[in-house]
Parts: structure tokens; C-alpha cells; sequence
């Protein structure tokens, strides 16, 4: 990947923009076998929690004409799993690491960010506080700017790396949510996360998920997730990094002229393993034909 692409994140040197979305990526592991992992900026790894966990009981996907539903509640190995048995091959391919971490409550963050702290290969935190498959913690903590800030206040005491905050688009207004964790200490802002969803059997007569409810994610969300970008990044002067549908370099295009600095990849992942490699690819064209030495050059330039 040429030059053109090279960013900076927080003190962070990336070589692309494109991020991989936490929960659809893993730790990396499965995609190693299709490209270099140091294509992309950095891998946004799967959700980790203070202790493990086996996630929601039953049946976790759900396909959605545009999109998918999942319900896969945070399964992880907690954080010192991640530590010993996943963090070495991510810290041997040599790509930085933007740690997810969630809790059921506010403390359960802070402890995590204190273990993590000074942890090599950790490069940066995306505290999440936007999931909408678990039963405690999780979104809770991002429907209200008060409880948000609290959160990041809290993480930020307990650590040196820079944070960034993961906002749920279940809410009514996400730019006073994202000043409010901007004002307490994020470094960076992260959205959108899923979008409530459900499904039911019609021959049953019940909800497909054991869960009830799901995230929504895939094509379909992107026009809200793009419109939420827009509006944070009218409202805060930290970096962003836009998710939410991105299946093409275009999709990637939209959300950097909008204001996001990165993008990530998620549900595509699902569908096409090179997603995030044919992404990079068309955003250096991109660059190339907009007359431009830097993907730099064009974030926000929809705003002018």
C-alpha cells in the first residue's frame, strides 16, 4: 500500500485508514490466511471483559435482507486469556491493536483499562459502551451523556493509552453524548455500534433470538451510521472513526468526506474475506483521481 493511505491515530502511525470492526474480525487469526494483516491500520479486536464468557445461549445470527442481526453476547476469554493466548500472534504480526473492552458496570471498565495499561502490542482502548446483546452493562452506560461521561472518566484515570468511546445509535442525540465523553478524556470517538433489531419465527410464533433483541449491522444501517458521523463530527475536535454498513471503498469514501479520519470494517468481513484489502485498494485509486498526495486531504471535505 502506497503512501497515500498512511495516517495518524492519537500518536498512532497507521498505514491505512481501514480498521477492522470488533466482533466481526476475532483476534485476527482467520484472516491471516488471506492477506498481510498489516494492510490495515489497525485490528479492532472481539470484545474482551474483565472475566470470560460464553455468550448468549441458542441461536446468535439471524440474516436480515440487508444486513445481519447478531445476539452473540460478548463471548470472549476474558482479559487475561487475551492477554497469554491472543494478544502474542497480533504483537507478532506486527499490526497495531485497538483493544474493545466492556463491563457490567463502570468499575469493571477501569480495572480493565488498569490491566491493560502497559501491556505490549496494546496500541489504544475503544471502550465500548454501546452493545446491544447483553443483559447488563453494555449499552446502558451509552444511552445517557451522564452515565458515558462517568464511564470514560473513570477508564481515563486508570490509563495512559489513548481511548476511544464506542457510541450506540440507539439514542436521541449522539453529539451531546460524544461531547460528554469527549469532555471527560476520549482521545477519539467510535460509531455507530448496532442498531436494536429483532426477529420472529412465524411458524413458532417467537422470537428467533433467545435474546429477544439483536443488533442490527450490514448495508442497511449505513445511511443512519453516515448521518451520525456527520453530526459528531460537527460537534466534537477529536478524531472519529466511522462504522456502520461499509462494504465498499465508495461506503469508505462517504464516511471520510463526511469527517471520519478512519474507517472499519465489519459485517463485510463476513461475506467477502477480502473486503477490507479490495476497500484499501479503491481508496488509493480514489486518492489518485481526486488529485490528492493523502487520504488526509479529503476528511471532511463534504463539510466545506
Amino acid at each position: 500500500m502506497s503512501e497515500k493511505l498512511t495516517t495518524a491515530l492519537c500518536g498512532m502511525s497507521l498505514s491505512s485508514p481501514v480498521l477492522s470492526a470488533s466482533g466481526c474480525y476475532g483476534y485476527g487469526r482467520e484472516f491471516d490466511k488471506f492477506y498481510d494483516l498489516r494492510l490495515l491500520g489497525a485490528v479492532v479486536v472481539k470484545g474482551i471483559t474483565l472475566r470470560p464468557r460464553h455468550g448468549n445461549a441458542g441461536r446468535r445470527l439471524v440474516e436480515t435482507p440487508a444486513g445481519l442481526i447478531n445476539s452473540i453476547g460478548l463471548e470472549n476469554p476474558g482479559v487475561e486469556g487475551f492477554i497469554a493466548e491472543e494478544l502474542p500472534f497480533l504483537r507478532e504480526k506486527g499490526v497495531p491493536v485497538i483493544v474493545n473492552i466492556s463491563g457490567n458496570t463502570a468499575e469493571e471498565y477501569s480495572e480493565l483499562a488498569r490491566r491493560l495499561d502497559g501491556v505490549p502490542g496494546v496500541s489504544m482502548l475503544e471502550v465500548n459502551i454501546s452493545c446491544p446483546n447483553v443483559k447488563q452493562g453494555g449499552m446502558a452506560f451509552g444511552a445517557t451523556c451522564e452515565s458515558a461521561a462517568g464511564v470514560t472518566r473513570l477508564v481515563r484515570r486508570h490509563t495512559a493509552l489513548p481511548l476511544t468511546v464506542k457510541l450506540s445509535p440507539n439514542v436521541t442525540d449522539i453529539a451531546s453524548i460524544a461531547k460528554s465523553v469527549e469532555e471527560e478524556g476520549a482521545d477519539c470517538i467510535s460509531l455507530i455500534n448496532t442498531l436494536l433489531g429483532m426477529a420472529i419465527d412465524v411458524d413458532t410464533k417467537r422470537p428467533v433470538l433467545n435474546n429477544t433483541f439483536g443488533g442490527l449491522s450490514g448495508p442497511a444501517v449505513k445511511p443512519i451510521a453516515l448521518r451520525m458521523v456527520w453530526q459528531v463530527a460537527g460537534a466534537v475536535s477529536v478524531p472519529i472513526i466511522g462504522m456502520g454498513g461499509i462494504s465498499s471503498w465508495q461506503d469508505a469514501a462517504e464516511f471520510i468526506l463526511a469527517g471520519a479520519l478512519c474507517v472499519a470494517v465489519g459485517t463485510a468481513n463476513l461475506l467477502n474475506p477480502y473486503a477490507i484489502p479490495e476497500i484499501c485498494i479503491g481508496l488509493e485509486e480514489y486518492v489518485t483521481r481526486q488529485g490528492a498526495s493523502s487520504i488526509r486531504e479529503l476528511v471532511g471535505s463534504a463539510r466545506a
